[in-house]
């Protein structure tokens, strides 16, 4: 089962740049997942277990490394990716 995730990161810190690219990076490292990212948003589409274990890691790498953060999440069914072109979500 593929999913869709919308996620925002809002980190608590006045240098807040080097942590949302990092978030940003690590994600788009991991095979097997599509990643767009937009100003306000990142989407990821991928199977469940993968996005949701690549999620699960990373927030937490992010909670170690940089302290206190917002992230907002969207979780859709199925890959939307292809119909979502040039859309947001």
């Amino acid at each position: 089962m593929d999913i869709t995730v919308e996620i925002s990161m809002c980190p608590l810190r006045e240098n807040y740049e080097p942590a949302i690219v990092e978030f940003i990076t690590n994600i788009k490292g991991i095979e097997n997942l599509e990643v767009r990212v937009n100003p306000s948003a990142t989407h990821i589409f991928g199977p469940y277990d993968l996005v949701m274990d690549a999620l699960k890691a990373e927030i937490a790498k992010s909670f170690h490394k940089y302290g206190k953060a917002v992230f907002a999440v969207k979780f859709l069914n199925g890959n939307l990716s292809e119909s979502l072109d040039g859309k947001n979500l």
